[in-house]
């Protein structure tokens, strides 16, 4: 869930975080989990990426839908392949605290669609480009007449 889904409108877009546009349920994966079943939950949920966590839902990396079709263009064993396999270790994210518009430059900086966030390496969050429209729309939007 977004905090942005109980803005009513009139917020100050420049007061915005990370925190209030990231989706706090984070469906993640860890080292030891199969090709198949990442890409599963990939297809199935319509995500286009799964971070990769420890026990403690420390920040390991990310497994990616171009990491999982660069697979299929290598021809590996999808049997054999684990997350740590296939993950990105060098993960771009940002703080809770980050402002929208840092987020955002973040994004377009590094071509990402999504971006981890993170509390002390610990995994909090993931906002994507449409999380960010969708806090946008529900903060610049006029307040209902009788607030």
């Amino acid at each position: 869930m977004r905090r942005s889904e109980y803005f009513i409108g009139g917020e100050d877009i420049n007061t915005l975080t990370a925190g209030h546009a990231m989706q706090s349920k984070v469906r993640f994966c860890h080292l030891d989990h199969r090709w198949r079943d990442i890409t599963m939950a990939i297809v199935n949920h319509s995500f286009s990426a799964l971070p990769v966590v420890d026990s403690e839902k420390k920040l390991l990396g990310i497994v990616t839908e171009d990491d999982l079709l660069h697979c299929i263009l290598k021809g590996c064993d999808e049997q054999t392949l684990k997350a740590k396999d296939l993950m990105n270790k060098e993960v771009v994210t940002v703080n809770e605290d980050t402002p929208l518009k840092d987020v955002i430059k973040t994004l377009e900086d590094n071509k990402l669609v999504r971006v981890p966030v993170v509390k002390d390496n610990v995994l909090v969050g993931i906002i994507t480009r449409r999380d960010l429209l969708i806090c946008h729309m529900k903060a610049s939007g006029e307040p209902p007449h009788w607030i």
